[in-house]
């Protein structure tokens, strides 16, 4: 197994694509140490994996408290005597599909504030843990404007690329200690939940929403979540034990080109 013996701290573990990627390192082999603010949707994941004969623990809190983070990883260590992996997923709420012209200071800088704070002091708590090691792995995760100019994103589309500006600085300063750190960058996943949410309460405008999304990548196909933490599977793992500061897209192709301009043969 790709992460046998390896611990990993999950924060965001409670959400559909935190739970996918929990669930993927504990197959993989490692010991997960899951957090959220909500600790029932948390408990879920831990049960998920503890009947699949994984390990899990699991602690109530909140990615946005500085002190709650470094009380959590003091807790992880009393238990494991190194942190191997530390990968943010929390999400934020975000005004989206407002141009920027109509948008307040407010709005437009709440998903900035809340995604660079909580990705800056999970890294940093894991960083300085992992400089005494001397190994580890940092990964944060983005979506698809992090890569492109995506209109109507409002702040979202800055703090995906204030992320991997961040993860890529880290990369830098850590990279002296044998510590890599990544970002992936995903084009957003139908089976989350939010797109779940969002289709069983608007099906016929998300239907016209999905395949234009669909249309905008190569493959005509959107990352599902077991693509992302497949990614994050192989990322944390020794076999890409070279590779770090950079961001790794898989948004199908998406931020690479205009692709809805790309018909197939078969569909004319």
């Amino acid at each position: 197994m790709l992460l046998q013996n390896k611990n990993a701290v999950i924060y965001g573990a409670g959400g559909s694509l935190g739970g996918a990627i929990a669930k993927a390192f504990a197959t993989a082999g490692a010991r997960v140490f899951l957090s959220g603010r909500n600790l029932k949707t948390v408990q879920k994941t831990a049960e998920a994996i503890l009947s699949s004969g994984g390990e899990a623990d699991i602690y109530e809190l909140d990615g946005q408290d500085e002190k709650a983070i470094d009380n959590h990883m003091t807790w992880v260590l009393q238990k494991v005597p190194k942190v191997d992996i530390s990968f943010n997923a929390i999400g934020t709420d975000v005004k989206q599909n407002i141009p920027l012209t109509e948008m307040t200071l407010e709005d437009f800088m709440q998903p900035i504030n809340t995604n660079v704070r909580t990705r800056f002091l999970t890294a940093i708590a894991a960083g300085r843990v992992m400089m005494k090691q001397r190994s580890g792995v940092i990964i944060s995760l983005t979506a698809t404007p992090g890569g492109i100019g995506y209109p109507y994103t409002g702040g979202f589309g800055p703090a995906c690329c204030a992320v991997e500006g961040f993860s890529r600085n880290l990369a830098s300063e850590l990279g002296v200690y044998g510590i890599r750190v990544v970002n992936i960058r995903s084009g957003g996943s139908p089976d989350s939940k939010v797109f779940s949410d969002a289709i069983n309460k608007y099906p016929d405008e998300m239907k016209d929403v999905l395949q234009k999304m669909e249309a905008d990548t190569m493959l005509k196909k959107l990352p599902l979540m077991s693509d992302i933490a497949n990614t994050a599977v192989f990322l944390a793992s020794d076999m890409s034990g070279k590779i770090t500061g950079v961001t790794i897209d898989v948004t199908a192709g998406t931020t690479a080109a205009l692709n809805y301009r790309a018909l197939s043969v078969f569909s004319k």
